[in-house]
């Protein structure tokens, strides 16, 4: 097959316009707010992950999860979308993701000029390139007025194709995509996380610093916690570096990856100072959130889409510093969201963590699937972007793990205990969840094992009652075991579809001993 094209060839090639530039070619679509951010409506207000295909290419094995295109097929539609684009007003954005002289990206957008509010929002999330005519690593060809929906990508070519969507979400994604997989071919692993820094005072009254990752799906509080100050008050602090993808190398070091940060928007309001305070900038910028006539922004309506977003500045947000890297990812935090018999916090072996990343739960919410609202939720590595088999990951995150015995991992439940028809279980709150997330960093729980999965669960945390959190205590004996099979049997079927797993990992969902 002949090779992707990584150059565009059109009419007029806008190359690399500034902030201002950008606003302004963006503006005929443009709702100014109260604040003088920009707002905008896409067509499409989620990503299409039905209509994205990996380029099945030679010296390179797609997922079991993972959608395929032949070869012949992607050369024939990029010809096309080369021909359609010859008589076009196309910008070129050169940018760069991550700041570290060892690990960073150089990123290139060709994309339609009438979509300038997806490069607009693209520079704020990125760093500056040193030299924006130098070969880059990474090319997005993006054409939103494509009469068809379909996004492909070919993994060793490093390019991708975005036709029809106008959701800047794909653009974004685009990127982060190749740079989660150029890291594995490093011998790393591209990570769907967030992080930040616990500086504490530990047991012995020591001031430490403690590295956090923290993986989860939409709608388990990843970006609620990613941000949360944790009531540290001087000398301890919260140092906040990323929100949505890390690149972590053998050695646990994160690399962090943007200069923004990507948020959901529903239901913000003043009570959530940090992310509010960044939104009501000007330099922010909305997709799909309900602007009025006067410049209101209204959070709570969701008129238009449940997935409202804004990008802000890293700058702007309490908490962050002048560094997006992790020197190390001392604890790994898996956050899932279920109600009935997941306690609020269970420590893991290296063998549990590496099926927990592979088995990645959570709960379906009304926001996503109303029709599945309460039904179990997997996606590995809580990732919709890897490339590549799936297996392959959980078995190089168990060989870092024993590489690097002070890395601790945790599965952090944020929904509830004791849940059953009629009854909807002892919530887990964010108060409660930040808590132990601080005293999972001071060293401060004490454990114990739990007889059914074999792993860690608190026996005492400061400032919390765990024994009204226990699952066992709100079931009768026969019930509760019924519920700890049900969940085995959907994590062993689960498991078992990625061929290649290691068999310590399959046995991490087993009873203890067995």
């Amino acid at each position: 097959m002949n090779k992707l094209k990584r150059t565009v060839d059109a009419r007029t090639i806008i190359d690399n316009p500034g902030l201002t530039e950008l606003r302004k070619m963006a503006s005929p679509k443009e709702r100014t707010t109260k604040y003088g951010s920009a707002g905008f409506i896409s067509r499409m207000r989620n990503r299409s992950a039905r209509a994205t295909f990996i380029v099945d290419c030679e010296g390179f094995t797609r997922g079991v999860d993972q959608q395929g295109m032949p070869p012949e097929k992607a050369l024939a539609l990029a010809e096309q979308v080369h021909e359609f684009l010859q008589d076009k007003e196309v910008i070129r954005m050169d940018r760069q993701l991550c700041l570290h002289p060892s690990c960073s990206f150089h990123c290139r957008l060709y994309i339609t000029k009438d979509y300038a509010s997806i490069p607009l929002q693209w520079l704020n999330m990125t760093f500056a390139v040193k030299d924006k005519d130098a070969e880059p690593d990474f090319v997005t060809i993006y054409v939103p007025e494509w009469p068809q929906c379909i996004i492909f990508c070919h993994p060793l070519e490093k390019i991708t194709y975005i036709l029809g969507p106008d959701y800047f979400g794909e653009c974004k994604k685009s990127f982060l995509r190749k740079a989660m997989y150029a890291m594995k071919e490093k011998g790393g692993l591209g990570f769907h996380a967030g992080s930040k820094v616990l500086r504490v005072l530990d047991v012995q009254g020591e001031l430490k610093e403690v590295g956090f990752i923290m993986f989860g799906l939409s709608g388990t509080g990843k970006t609620t916690l990613t941000m949360h100050d944790h009531g540290l008050t001087e000398p301890e602090k919260v140092m906040i570096r990323q929100d949505d993808v890390v690149l972590m190398d053998e050695r646990g070091y994160c690399y962090g990856t943007e200069n923004g940060f990507y948020i959901k928007t529903e239901g913000l309001d003043e009570t959530q100072r940090v992310l509010f305070q960044a939104a009501v900038s000007p330099q922010a910028i909305f997709e799909n959130v309900m602007v009025l006539e006067d410049g209101t922004i209204d959070f709570n309506n969701v008129e238009l889409t449940s997935n409202g977003r804004g990008v802000i500045l890293r700058s702007e947000v309490i908490g962050t510093d002048d560094k997006i890297d992790l020197e190390k990812a001392h604890k790994i935090i898996f956050i899932t969201r279920r109600n009935d018999i997941l306690p609020p916090v269970a420590k893991l072996t290296p063998e549990q963590a590496a099926a927990y990343f592979m088995l990645g739960e959570s709960i379906e919410t009304s926001a996503g699937d109303p029709s599945r609202a309460g039904q179990s939720k997997r996606e590995v590595g809580t990732n919709p972007f890897i490339m590549g088999p799936e297996a392959d990951e959980g078995n190089r995150l168990l060989d870092i793990l024993k590489a690097n015995p002070d890395m601790e991992c945790y599965l952090l439940n944020t929904g509830a205990v004791g849940a059953r028809p009629g009854r909807p279980g002892q919530k887990i709150t964010i108060a409660m969840s930040t808590t132990i997330m601080k005293e999972i960093a001071r060293g401060n729980i004490q454990w114990q094992q739990d007889p059914d999965w074999g792993y860690q669960v608190p026996a005492a945390i400061p400032g919390i009652e765990i024994a009204a959190y226990l699952p066992r205590h709100y079931y009768d004996h026969n019930t509760y075991q019924e519920l700890v099979n049900n969940l085995r049997q959907e994590r062993r079927n689960w498991l078992n579809k990625y061929q290649g797993l290691r068999s310590e990992i399959l046995q991490a969902v087993e009873p203890p001993g067995s």
